[in-house]
């Protein structure tokens, strides 16, 4: 499905939204999530597009939740190798969360496997730690988990940028404090939001496209550009082509 978003400006009294202003065209795709089935659809889909010239621009959370973490991240790390600098992946809360669980995972392995990890294990074959457990054994899970990840791709996820920009459009995971700069946000808000982000437009003139959030029907608002359409609970990934005449939504 192929849907067509055109740009509102938001009338304020004071200063009225900018048009979409991207230096090239770009494809956003929502959270994937473990979902690899519905990546590998939605990709086959864009490219029978007529759009070469259009970037690919991935928000982030690739991994928990979804049953194909590892396809995920194999796929991934394989097409942004080959693609170079016309494919960007940013971070995303879920990548951080997996990071810290490798680094500390007697403090953040449990809230990990709460939100998602589970399905991760899984997907790596990799039995979890489950309730009180002594130390060692979760930092043999943790083991075994880099293990089987491999070198190679945990640093990749350790590579990923919080944000990427072209233009007056800035792409970030989460979302972004409307009274800061985009270059003076916390690493935290980029990652997990802010509770003005939704609520406050910006008025610097910045279109922030964004993830995290899962909304059924993606809408573009002035500023915002939503892409996250719960690919795993609802089975719908979503792409959006921004232009600098519009936007367009493409479902998988």
């Amino acid at each position: 499905m192929i849907l067509r978003s055109r740009k509102k400006p938001l009338q304020r009294p004071d200063r009225p939204q900018e048009p979409l202003r991207p230096e090239t065209p770009f494809f956003a795709i929502g959270d994937v999530h473990g979902c690899d089935h519905l990546l590998d659809r939605l990709l086959k889909r864009l490219d029978k597009l007529s759009h070469p010239g259009a970037l690919l621009v991935m928000v982030g959370d690739y991994v928990d939740r979804g049953e194909d973490t590892a396809r995920v991240l194999r796929r991934m790390t394989v097409l942004s190798e080959a693609a170079g600098d016309l494919m960007h992946c940013i971070m995303g809360n879920h990548e951080q969360m997996l990071l810290d669980m490798l680094d500390d995972p007697v403090a953040n392995g449990p809230r990990w496997l709460r939100y998602g990890g589970l399905q991760t294990m899984a997907s790596y074959r990799v039995p979890p730690v489950l309730g009180e457990r002594p130390a060692t054994e979760w930092i043999d899970m943790r083991d075994r988990l880099a293990e089987a990840m491999g070198e190679s791709t945990i640093a990749w996820l350790r590579g990923l940028p919080l944000s990427w920009q072209t233009g007056n459009v800035v792409v970030v995971h989460a979302g972004a404090d409307p009274a800061l700069p985009i270059g003076a946000q916390e690493r935290r808000t980029l990652l997990w939001g802010h509770p003005d982000f939704h609520r406050k437009p910006r008025t610097d003139g910045i279109w922030v496209v964004h993830g995290h959030t899962i909304t059924e029907s993606p809408k573009v608002v002035p500023g915002r550009v939503p892409t996250d359409t719960g690919a795993y609970a609802t089975g719908v990934l979503t792409a959006a082509l921004i232009e600098a005449d519009g936007v367009t939504y493409i479902h998988a």
